[in-house]
């Protein structure tokens, strides 16, 4: 079969498309012909070995397909252990759920990450309250393009968006954001108070890290949580202590899906509900651009360069 293969850590332009055996399915694991792979900024993170699990040599990036098993079912799935950036591969049967018809495999593949990470952020870490202000970074985004309409659907006041052009704000807006803001760290603060009307925010969903987390954090009123998921920036903020959280009654809490993954209740339950709300058009994920399997590697210079919005797409018939 075709398939990305990563033989030395770095950037994109270690991604090659080369001819490897097929996979094998152990007991408990399912066989997959991949129609499409999805594309996350976590991958751009594994393939030079600075994500939060470490990446062993050689790999098949890619931890996301949707396609057809062996006896025809059309499944999203997590990929096993990555792999998911080929022709096939091998997923845990308890990690693949049967897409329906009216969902795209783009669509699905916009919800088995970042739809779930986006679901988890605003009812499992952020706690999101009816009328609670939420901030959304990177709202243009595969996650935060699904956040900013799940926050609005499950009942949040104020949706403030930042995002890096002034089209992307725009998009946010589209999907239902209240207000879109600059995203670059300085003066982000008083930009973000100034958007909930002179008043600080209650929850804000962070990836950046660097100055964006600190003028976030800044931001947060008196029981307000941060819920940060993410480094895009490729830059840790400053220490944050103790102090600094009691003294306003503020809370850092950091969500990575893969702890959400086994939990009774964490899979496919909210999975189920976000494939449920994208048939029946409660949803709409976008979708940012489909990449021939060869081009994964521009795939991975579009994301980095912030180029990209909503989900990306690995086409393995190409």
């Amino acid at each position: 079969m075709r398939a990305i293969h990563v033989t030395e850590f770095g950037g994109p332009e270690v991604l090659r498309l080369v001819e490897v055996p097929d996979p094998r399915p152990e007991p408990g694991r399912l066989l997959i012909d991949v129609s499409a792979a999805g594309v996350n900024y976590a991958d751009t993170h594994a393939v030079e070995d600075s994500y939060l699990s470490r990446s062993t040599l050689p790999m098949i990036p890619g931890g996301e397909v949707v396609g057809r098993t062996e006896d025809g079912r059309r499944v999203v799935a997590l990929a096993d252990g990555n792999g998911g950036y080929a022709e096939k591969a091998v997923v845990r049967e308890d990690l693949a759920i049967d897409v329906p018809e009216s969902v795209s495999d783009a669509q699905a593949l916009a919800l088995i990450v970042q739809g779930l990470t986006a679901w988890h952020l605003l009812r499992t870490s952020g706690r999101v309250a009816p009328g609670e202000s939420v901030v959304v970074h990177a709202a243009a985004g595969g996650t935060g393009s699904l956040a900013v309409q799940l926050a609005k659907a499950f009942g949040a006041g104020r949706v403030i968006a930042t995002a890096s052009t002034q089209d992307k704000r725009d998009l946010a807006l589209a999907l239902g954001a209240d207000v879109a803001v600059a995203a670059d760290g300085d003066g982000l603060k008083d930009r973000l108070v100034e958007a909930n009307g002179g008043r600080k925010v209650d929850v804000v969903l962070e990836m950046t890290g660097g100055r964006v987390f600190e003028e976030s954090l800044a931001a947060l009123a008196p029981f307000g949580r941060l819920v940060t998921y993410g480094l895009a920036g490729r830059q840790a903020p400053e220490p944050v202590h103790a102090a600094q959280l009691m003294g306003r009654s503020r809370a850092v809490v950091g969500f990575w899906l893969m702890h959400a993954i086994g939990r009774p209740g964490m899979f496919r339950e909210p999975l189920s509900e976000l494939l449920e709300m994208v048939a029946d058009g409660r949803l709409t994920p976008q979708v940012g651009g489909v990449y021939p399997l060869a081009e994964a590697a521009r795939a991975h210079e579009d994301l980095r360069a912030r180029r990209t919005v909503g989900k990306l797409v690995l086409d393995t018939s190409r």
